[in-house]
C-alpha cells in the first residue's frame, strides 16, 4: 500500500509551542464542555493554510467508560470531529467562509490506522484544500499519537444560517 505523504513533517512546528490555548479556541468554535475536542493549537501557517493542533485525553472523556470498559478506544466519529473543530477553528479566525458558524458537511476517504486511548495526547493536522465563500470548505486531516498515523480523511464545513444562532 502506497502511503501519503505528510501534510506537515513533525519537524515543522512544536508542540509545546501553543499559539492558541483554549479560551482562544472558543472564541471562534461554539462547541463546549464534553464537545470540545481540541485542547491547544500549536501552529497556524496562513501561507500553506495548515493548522495543527492537540487534545490531550484524560481518563474523564464521556466515552472512556462505555467504549470499551476495560479497553477505553477514542471513537473514530470523534476524531473526525476534533479534525473538524480545527478546521473551523482556523477558518473562522481567518474569516475563510465569511460565515458566523462553520458545521460538519460531510468525510471521504476517511481510515483508521491506529488506537487512541485515554492519557494519549491526540495530534490533528488540517490543510485547507479549497474555500468557496459564504458556502464551504474542503480540507484534509491527519491525526497522530507519537507521531503514528491513527486517522486521516478528507472533510467539508459548510456555512450555517446565521439566524439559528442569533437567539442562542
Amino acid at each position: 500500500m502506497v502511503k501519503k505523504p505528510l501534510i506537515l513533517d513533525f519537524s515543522e512546528y512544536d508542540l509545546n509551542n501553543v499559539v492558541a490555548g483554549i479560551e482562544e479556541i472558543r472564541q471562534y468554535n461554539r462547541q463546549r464542555h464534553e464537545m470540545e475536542h481540541l485542547t491547544a493549537i500549536c501552529h497556524a501557517d496562513h501561507q500553506r493554510h495548515i493548522c495543527v493542533g492537540y487534545k490531550d485525553l484524560t481518563p474523564d472523556e464521556f466515552w472512556a467508560r462505555g467504549h470499551f470498559p476495560g479497553l477505553p478506544l477514542m471513537p473514530g466519529v470523534i476524531m473526525c470531529e476534533a479534525a473538524a473543530q480545527m478546521a473551523s477553528f482556523y477558518s473562522q479566525k481567518f474569516d475563510l467562509v465569511g460565515a458566523k458558524v462553520l458545521g460538519f458537511g460531510g468525510l471521504d476517504e476517511v481510515r483508521f490506522r491506529g488506537m487512541v486511548r485515554p492519557g494519549d495526547r491526540f495530534v490533528v493536522v488540517c490543510r485547507l484544500l479549497k474555500v468557496r465563500r459564504g458556502t464551504m470548505l474542503t480540507c484534509d486531516f491527519q491525526c497522530f499519537v507519537d507521531q503514528e498515523l491513527v486517522c486521516e480523511g478528507v472533510l467539508r464545513g459548510i456555512a450555517l444560517p446565521d439566524e439559528i444562532f442569533d437567539s442562542a
